[in-house]
């Protein structure tokens, strides 16, 4: 018997898949220079050079056993000391190796954390919109229930009073995502003290702990000298999901980590937990090239030029155009609402009058806003400018 529900994700690929190949195919056709494609968030700057050369050092270097076998389940010692003590020296708290469980990037991390804290069947964690879509069949598939706290425009940043009426006994996590995708707002410190706040008065209401799960690839990529809060600093029960995915440009080595601090409630049952609940899936010993790369270049940062020229651009130029777009403050993504109220209906017009690919936010539990990935090359922005005034002259008024 075939599962069902698992058949229908597979068969339902999300929109930003669909939008991105339909993209390489009508690139074929057409010419790439003549495809205007926002859809997929994959990383346009290359990746550091130290990168290329650990690489290349490592394989020149180390016995050739070794650099293509396996590490431990948790990844190696070198690996999660260099992450340890690179966030020791960037945050200032005593974090050890012991907290650090390397994963195949940042979705395995979720995934692990969701069913770690997702002991009963109906248990509830929170995601604010807007959030990334897959967080939804993240949760879902563990039978937990996905809640949505709806997003608060135009800022988009968190409303902690606003959060407290979705909150109940069977919450156990909210999942915290800054700098954010879709939208590129970075949370506060103020609003993220308010929300420590309000969960631990609701863990003592309620008898159990309410974790904060923070989500953090894009935590480098950040403008005008915004800082991102470093959420374990503020509230102490919070687990950690990072990918060098963004921050190294490094998507397809699927390359990440677990930190789940020792003062966080149940730290070392959560630990184990997200150990077996990764042994579960099979996403155990994280490939172990890149892992020896990023022991290497913890430190390594990236360059964020590129990115900001593409952001003040379009920024600039849709909203002189007339659009009402969220000025991102991390991340690679502008969150434009759409003139006409209707995402689904623009996103389609775009594609099929001008190959113009922007992704729909109604998945991303904001209707009536769009979603443009800005990680692309300027011409590519600036040979797509006609295409979004045609758009937004063809709209209703």
């Amino acid at each position: 018997m075939i599962n069902q529900e698992y058949r229908a994700l597979g068969s339902s690929p999300s929109i930003i898949r669909e939008l991105f190949m339909y993209g390489l195919k009508q690139a074929e056709k057409v010419g790439p220079e003549n495809v205007f494609d926002f859809s997929l968030g994959n990383p346009s700057i290359p990746a550091p050079d130290e990168v290329t050369d650990s690489l290349r050092e490592i394989l020149e270097t180390e016995d050739p056993v070794q650099v293509h076998g396996y590490s431990s389940a948790a990844g190696f010692q070198e690996t999660r000391e260099a992450v340890a003590a690179d966030l020791r020296r960037r945050f200032g708290l005593d974090t050890q190796a012991e907290e650090i469980f390397m994963t195949c990037g940042a979705a395995p991390a979720l995934i692990s954390v969701i069913k770690a804290l997702t002991a009963e069947k109906g248990s509830e964690i929170l995601v604010l919109a807007p959030f990334f879509p897959e967080y939804r069949p993240f949760i879902e598939s563990n039978g937990a229930k996905c809640v949505v706290v709806p997003a608060f425009p135009p800022c988009f940043g968190i409303n902690p009073a606003a959060i407290e009426p979705f909150l109940t006994a069977k919450s156990q996590a909210i999942i915290v995502n800054s700098p954010n995708n879709p939208s590129g707002a970075v949370y506060s410190e103020a609003d993220l003290l308010a929300l420590a706040d309000l969960l631990r008065r609701k863990s003592a209401e309620y008898g159990h702990p309410l974790y904060i799960i923070a989500d953090e690839p894009y935590r480098e990529l950040v403008y005008d000298g915004t800082e991102v809060p470093f959420i374990p600093s503020l509230y102490e029960n919070t687990v950690v999901c990072y990918s060098w995915s963004k921050s190294l440009s490094l998507p397809g080595e699927r390359i990440g980590y677990v930190y789940v601090p020792s003062f966080a409630a149940d730290s070392r049952d959560l630990f184990q937990a997200v150990a077996g609940a990764a042994r579960i899936m099979g996403h155990v010993c994280p490939p172990t090239l890149i892992q020896k790369a990023v022991a290497r270049c913890v430190r390594e940062r990236p360059d964020l030029a590129a990115y900001d020229e593409n952001r003040r651009l379009l920024y600039d130029a849709l909203t002189g155009m007339g659009y009402e777009c969220v000025k991102p403050e991390g991340a690679f993504y502008l969150f434009v609402k759409v003139p006409d109220g209707d995402a689904g209906a623009f996103s389609e017009r775009a594609k099929t009058e001008h190959n113009l690919l922007v992704v729909p936010a109604d998945g991303f539990g904001s209707p009536g806003w769009m979603r443009l990935a800005y990680c692309v090359s300027r011409q590519t922005i600036v040979n797509s400018l006609p295409a979004f005034r045609a758009m937004i002259e063809e709209c209703p008024e």
